[in-house]
């Protein structure tokens, strides 16, 4: 987009809605926004654009949709699917200036705070009633509640926990056309359509949403967090269908292959055990009774299935220690290579073994480092594909590579994404879940909110459906797939 006669008015009609600093044109600040934790696909837009209010993303939806220019929301960049990514060009519209958790309600467990505010921040200012936000992303000091909500994310504590979705009671959100709309209210129970439902999840091609009213939870009694070692991977994920075939549904149950766990020892000096070919996490939450027999039950399955060493935690600092070898192993296989290649599809739990053996087989094929760690209690995988990104061969292989990943989770059963989003990373691979007709129906939806397909366009839904054909912003993998045609 030139900063032509009609832009530069844009431009001034935008300034006089969000002020001056907060529209960026110029190239060294478009360049920070052309691209979310998802680096393989860049796209730089034409304008950066940061509303302070849900009356400033009102003004500027209006004029966005004057000038039939596109719209990608935008909150930490956290994402790992693309879905931040400006694909056709136009306003990346950052929300992370609207970051305020407005109030806490202990008597009613809620919190009303704005799509900015980050995940961590809303736990932290419910934590003096005795309450927190469950959903735990491993970007949660980053990522905001606007992206949580836009991907649906989950974390390491889904697993008992459940995803964003049941934990958003209500959204105030903007329409393509500037519209402010309130959707869902203080409870989750009500007569009318769950519109809700649609958009939790709808990765900001439906409306932008700006503030939500979230459920919070009661922090637990008392928790207890293990970490064990297994000499194969195929071992630990037997342990984890066993522990959920016994009746006992952990907090989290999070594994982490021999690659991740040294990148992971060397960087942070755990006192990790290096030989060991798989890293169990596992934390119980609740009645301090209650916990203390689920803990026999859980060192009875993995005894059976030849554990090398179990520890549980002594106390907070180790607890903490713990989870740093979980949430920071993505940035510690940056000491392997500068890029990862993050997949979250999903699989059914019983299938695990078989999975790990197969993506094994798919590394060794397309002769690529893939580290692997895993939301193992509930069959969401996170395939790390290791690349240079500046290797052309070497993307290619690991864009081919993924793919495959993602058709064997359907064929075992599975699906796509687990708490990622499909964004324009997966795009590509909706066919292998939904047929013409499911997409079709999507699509009408997405119509519903957004005729003029402006919002936060080319992702979730296949389009455009042109083998190779890429629209405005021509991705990495839009040549690889022309080059296969």
């Amino acid at each position: 987009m030139e900063i032509n006669g009609d832009i530069k008015k844009m431009i001034a009609a935008l300034v006089e809605v969000v002020g001056e600093r907060y529209v960026l044109f110029q190239p060294e600040d478009l360049a920070v926004y052309e691209c979310d934790a998802e680096t393989l696909d860049m796209a730089r837009p034409d304008l950066v654009v940061l509303p302070g209010s849900t009356e400033e993303v009102s003004g500027v939806m209006k004029i966005a949709s004057d000038h039939g220019v596109a719209v990608s929301p935008r909150g930490a960049g956290t994402g790992l699917s693309g879905g931040s990514t400006t694909i056709e060009g136009g306003i990346s519209l950052g929300l992370a200036r609207m970051n305020r958790v407005i109030a806490v309600d202990p008597n009613e467990r809620t919190a009303l705070v704005e799509s900015g505010a980050t995940n961590v921040s809303v736990s932290q200012a419910a934590s003096a009633f005795g309450l927190y936000f469950a959903p735990d992303p491993s970007s949660q000091i980053a990522s905001t509640i606007g992206g949580n909500i836009a991907e649906n994310a989950g974390g390491p504590h889904c697993l008992k926990y459940g995803m964003t979705t049941g934990h958003v009671l209500g959204v105030r959100a903007v329409l393509y056309d500037g519209t402010i709309v309130d959707i869902g209210g203080q409870t989750r129970y009500s007569a009318d359509l769950d519109l809700l439902g649609l958009i939790v999840g709808s990765e900001g091609t439906l409306a932008v949403v700006t503030e939500a009213v979230l459920k919070l939870t009661v922090a637990p009694n008392a928790v207890e967090t293990m970490l064990a070692y297994f000499p194969t991977i195929e071992k630990c994920g037997q342990a984890v269908s066993d522990i959920v075939a016994a009746g006992v549904i952990p907090a989290a149950m999070e594994m982490i292959d021999k690659l991740t766990l040294n990148a992971v020892e060397d960087y942070l000096h755990l006192g990790l055990n290096r030989d060991a070919e798989a890293l169990l996490i596992i934390e119980l939450d609740g009645a301090k009774a209650g916990i203390d027999i689920q803990k026999q039950l859980v060192e009875s399955c993995l005894s059976r299935n030849q554990v090398d060493d179990v520890s549980w935690a002594k106390n907070e600092s180790e607890r903490q220690d713990i989870w740093k070898a979980r949430k920071r192993s993505f940035g510690a296989l940056g000491r392997i290579a500068p890029h990862g290649y993050v997949l979250d599809g999903v699989i059914p739990r019983s299938k695990l073994a078989h999975a790990i053996s197969a993506i094994g087989e798919i590394a060794r094929r397309y002769d690529l480092l893939i580290a692997n760690v895993y939301h193992a209690g509930d069959g969401n995988m996170h395939p790390c594909l290791l690349y240079h990104r500046d290797r052309e061969d070497e993307v290619k292989r690991v864009v081919e590579a993924a793919s495959e990943v993602l058709k064997l989770c359907v064929d075992l059963g599975g699906t796509l994404s687990g708490e990622h989003g499909i964004g324009v990373e997966k795009i590509l691979e909706m066919p292998l879940v939904f047929n013409e007709k499911d997409l079709a129906v999507q699509e009408s939806i997405k119509e519903a909110f957004d005729p003029m397909f402006k919002l936060n366009p080319s992702k979730v839904l296949p389009t455009p459906k042109v083998c190779g054909e890429a629209g405005s912003r021509p991705l990495i993998r839009h040549k690889i797939l022309t080059d296969r045609c």
